[in-house]
């Protein structure tokens, strides 16, 4: 009985899946991750498929399906409060899913290839790995099979075991306890920085959008990595780190100096990740307005001289704002063409978040 209950609970994990995976444009584009962002599972809302469960009911009540109906005949309802509605019904079943899981729904839907950590795996992670057994330690590691077998084993050997009596007496020589070493494992280890402009032209619509994006582009890369940072910085005409909960509620109403934020990425990594043991991945957030052309040309420069070298991929995600100027791809486009670690895309609704992910991705950077 327990095998065909998990059975079955697995083939509706896949039928939810496949849900997942055929809505997926939509759970991207309208911001239908409904629930929370827990730290290993997220509420997904699927429609048009329910729980299975039991019905109940008496069998031998009339009714429906009972007595002398024949087909055609009407259904009249007794003590209604008015005639029944005409539309079909909607089925909204909210699923915990892993991150996980869901990172590779994403991955195979948008056919994106899996990432190949650069550097040479430097960082190592420490574990404890049962291997073997010895004749002391803690109690709590004691191996009670084996323990009992070589009581019996010795109790047998001296005559002392009683076929009619079976009772077993542990002595301090029969207990065996099992061993542990600590394994160091090779462990690619990434880090994420999120700079997004929080000037004035940036709205909350805008930030709805940044929200969206930086959500799925987490999702895909904790997939890929076993141990992951993520840093946030935000800018108008000056930069500084925040947290996470700070970077998506934050709003300021200065200008822009774009510069600020890339100097401050800059010092982050020279100071905390050396691009030998880290994958960095830097992506930025704006609606395109800057202070001046020679900020966004300095901007490119930078890029150019201290941050492409020690980047697996800078990605610029420009939204599109009725204030902003929008210029700054633009600029980007044409001091760093033919940069393959640099890519950008354009969202101006959140119809374009499921394009722009295939396009930061694309290439398994």
């Amino acid at each position: 009985m327990i095998l065909q209950i998990n059975s079955d609970h697995q083939r509706f994990r896949k039928i939810v899946k496949g849900k997942i995976r055929k809505d997926l444009r939509k759970f991207l584009t309208r911001g239908e991750l409904l629930g929370r962002e827990g730290k290993k599972y997220i509420s997904i809302p699927v429609h048009g498929i329910d729980t299975p469960h039991f019905r109940y009911g008496d069998n031998e009540s009339s009714g429906v399906g009972k007595g002398d109906g024949k087909p055609g005949d009407t259904v009249d309802g007794e003590g209604g409060m008015g005639p029944g509605g005409t539309q079909e019904g909607q089925h909204i079943l909210e699923v915990d899913v892993s991150l996980d899981e869901l990172a590779e729904i994403l991955g195979e839907e948008l056919q994106l290839p899996r990432i190949k950590p650069k550097g040479k795996h430097r960082i190592t992670s420490e574990r404890d790995k049962y291997s073997g057994i010895r004749q002391s330690g803690p109690e709590s590691l004691r191996h009670f099979r084996r323990t009992f077998r070589r009581a019996l084993r010795r109790q047998i050997m001296s005559g002392l075991y009683n076929a009619d009596n079976p009772r077993i007496v542990f002595e301090r020589r029969d207990k065996v306890y099992r061993s542990w070493k600590t394994v160091r494992k090779p462990q690619s280890n990434a880090v994420i920085i999120y700079m997004m402009d929080v000037s004035g032209s940036m709205g909350d619509e805008q930030k709805e959008l940044v929200r969206l994006e930086a959500f799925w582009i987490d999702a895909w890369l904790r997939k890929n990595y076993q141990g992951i940072e993520s840093r946030y910085i935000v800018h108008d005409v000056r930069a500084g780190e925040v947290d996470r909960e700070t970077f998506f509620r934050i709003r300021e109403d200065g200008g822009t100096r774009i510069s600020s934020a890339f100097r401050v990425a800059r010092d982050l990594i020279e100071n905390h990740y050396a691009p030998t043991d880290w994958n960095i991945y830097l992506f930025h957030f704006s609606d395109g307005d800057n202070s001046s052309e020679s900020d966004s040309r300095e901007c490119c420069a930078m890029l150019t001289e201290h941050l492409l070298p020690n980047l697996n991929m800078f990605g610029y995600c420009q939204v599109a704002s009725a204030y902003g100027s929008g210029n700054f791809i633009n600029v980007v486009h044409e001091h760093l063409e033919g940069q393959e670690d640099v890519i950008t895309s354009r969202v101006n609704t959140k119809d374009d978040i499921y394009d722009s992910i295939k396009t930061f991705f694309s290439e398994g950077k």
